[in-house]
């Protein structure tokens, strides 16, 4: 591994934002977390938006981190083989959230079975692992059941309350948000799923050697004090050590 191309990749499919706007952030994080893990040479950034592209970017040899939300680790973490570092602790939500799945108000799904034949509109949609097993663990899906991606939450949420065959499932910021739709008393809470994490830091495929892996898991916890502008522009309090759920497959 050369430590002058050493990249860490941000990707967070679903999410606003284009890459141009979050480059100047996570060019600040690497500099400020490599400084503080003692890091010799550079560690260069790279923030991605879709899910495809950050998966070429991972597959990189010179990717040797990777910083994810849940739901993309769940679905691609075992064949990158990620190993978590850190988990992130972000403003306004924690290091746990819950999803919660929303259906019509006074409409025909109530539970599991009652799906069938519907699609499930997410922003984590592109991971149905995440999704079926992780977000919906406690209910068994019906086979016909689709899940499909979307970055545009209030028009899945129209189209809930609209009576088509769709729910949504919203991360925690955005079911905290239901309450402020003109259309809410159209919609209902139909599950929540148990506390999940809400980002990690990985090593990609062992490309880190384990000291160095280790002065940057304890760069990033230090960071919770040391580095709270840096943490404030892309919504972070700070990292704490990993904490999987046991239902988690583990690279």
């Amino acid at each position: 591994m050369s430590a002058a191309v050493a990249t860490l990749v941000f990707c967070a499919p679903g999410y606003p934002g284009g890459a141009g706007d979050a480059q100047p952030f996570v060019d600040q994080f690497a500099k400020a977390t490599a400084s503080s893990a003692g890091w010799s040479g550079a560690l260069a950034a790279i923030y991605d938006p879709t899910e495809q592209g950050g998966l070429a970017k991972l597959n990189d040899r010179d990717s040797v981190l990777a910083f994810v939300p849940y739901a993309f680790f769940v679905q691609h973490g075992a064949a990158l083989h990620l190993a978590p570092l850190a988990q992130a602790d972000v403003v306004g939500v924690g290091t746990e959230e819950r999803w919660t799945l929303v259906g019509k108000a006074g409409g025909t799904v109530t539970d599991a079975k009652s799906l069938s034949g519907y699609t499930i509109l997410s922003v984590a949609g592109y991971a149905p692992e995440f999704v079926k097993h992780s977000a919906l663990s406690t209910w068994t899906l019906p086979s016909d059941v689709k899940i499909e991606a979307t970055g545009q939450i209030l028009s899945a949420l129209r189209r809930v309350a609209s009576g088509e065959p769709v729910v949504a499932l919203l991360d925690q910021t955005q079911a905290a948000s239901l309450a402020t739709l003109p259309f809410a008393a159209q919609l209902k809470n139909l599950m929540q799923s148990p506390p999940l994490p809400v980002a990690l830091i990985a090593v990609v495929d062992s490309r880190m050697p384990a000291p160095r892996a280790k002065a940057v898991q304890a760069a990033l916890i230090k960071m919770n004090a040391a580095g709270a502008d840096t943490l404030a522009s892309l919504r972070l309090k700070g990292f704490v050590l990993p904490q999987l759920p046991g239902n988690t497959g583990k690279p």
